[in-house]
């Protein structure tokens, strides 16, 4: 274990896995640790979050916020992402959303043999992946998931994914390697970072402004997921999904980072995450954030505020109460 990228009081963990066709693979897990006086006797609580695509955890201020009530924060760059890609590696890329399972049963296993509770967050890819693993292995000692901008179905007209999600499987089987054109404007990565017209700080080669390559096997393994949620699944515990208010549909040549860049989300469809929520398990919270991004705890002072609210008073009600 080492001081991790972000500095103190920040430390990282690397872990490693089986290879895989691409050869070496790794995990990455960061810890923050909340100040705890040796004679405090009460439970112990953790936070484990998990990212989206083009993603990683850098989000300082959000861990933060989980060690001040008191929880030891945990994040886990999954393999081929941020802190764990390898230089032979195509960042980002799997053909099935299970493949993480191992990577995330292995870090619940160190967290969870030190503490007496966790509360998982996931983060639009991350809040799918999430789901599913919760579903799947119901673990003793999940307190509560945290879906901030889940991606749970593939934004576009309905149409549109009648007729794409059946090419996207063959492609996706017998092509998994080719790519699949879309357009990248940039947009939201610049309205993030504070280089450009945002306030946060994170490696652009980690997390670029024109995103990573998308392959048919890595979008096959999206639409899968996607078609077990709708399915239905059993979330053994309290719920809560947070996302903006409103879709924003920017003008791509415009180039422009304003209002609707920085108070909308513009990356998925905020009605079908408010639809599809309700698939995820029994007790599902869901909250529309007025003015967020779709990383709701990135987006505008006022509007992140307002979703930090959101998630003291689900923590307080249904977690810890």
């Amino acid at each position: 274990m080492t001081t991790d990228v972000l500095g103190a009081p920040f430390t990282a963990e690397t872990i490693p896995f089986p290879d895989d066709h691409e050869g070496e693979v790794v995990a990455t897990l960061v810890t923050r640790l909340a100040s705890r006086a040796a004679e405090d006797t009460s439970p112990r609580r953790a936070v484990l979050h998990v990212h989206g695509f083009a993603d990683y955890f850098f989000q300082t201020e959000y861990a933060a916020w989980w060690a001040a009530r008191g929880y030891d924060f945990y994040a886990v760059d999954l393999p081929k992402y941020g802190r764990s890609i390898r230089p032979h590696q195509t960042p980002n890329y799997t053909t099935d959303l299970a493949d993480y399972f191992p990577v995330l049963d292995e870090v619940w296993d160190r967290i969870r043999a030190d503490h007496d509770s966790i509360v998982i967050t996931g983060h639009s890819t991350g809040g799918l992946t999430t789901s599913l693993w919760a579903d799947a292995r119901r673990p003793e000692g999940l307190a509560g998931l945290f879906l901030n901008s889940p991606w749970l179905d593939l934004q576009g007209p309905a149409l549109m994914r009648i007729v794409l999600t059946p090419v996207v499987r063959q492609l996706g089987r017998f092509q998994p390697m080719r790519a699949i054109p879309r357009a990248v404007s940039g947009l939201y990565t610049r309205s993030l970072h504070r280089d450009h017209e945002g306030e946060w700080d994170f490696d652009l080669v980690w997390k670029p402004v024109e995103s990573f390559t998308v392959y048919a096997g890595w979008l096959r393994a999206i639409r899968h997921g996607h078609a077990r949620l709708h399915a239905g699944l059993d979330v053994p515990a309290p719920v809560l999904v947070l996302s903006s208010d409103a879709t924003g549909h920017p003008d791509p040549k415009s180039g422009s980072v304003d209002d609707l860049v920085h108070g909308t989300d513009i990356v998925l469809d905020v009605e079908q995450i408010r639809r599809w929520s309700t698939a995820i398990g029994p007790h599902v919270t869901y909250i529309a954030v007025p003015g967020a991004k779709h990383d709701v705890v990135l987006s505008r002072p006022e509007a992140r505020e307002r979703a930090y609210a959101e998630l003291d008073r689900w923590l307080s009600t249904y977690v810890e109460g």
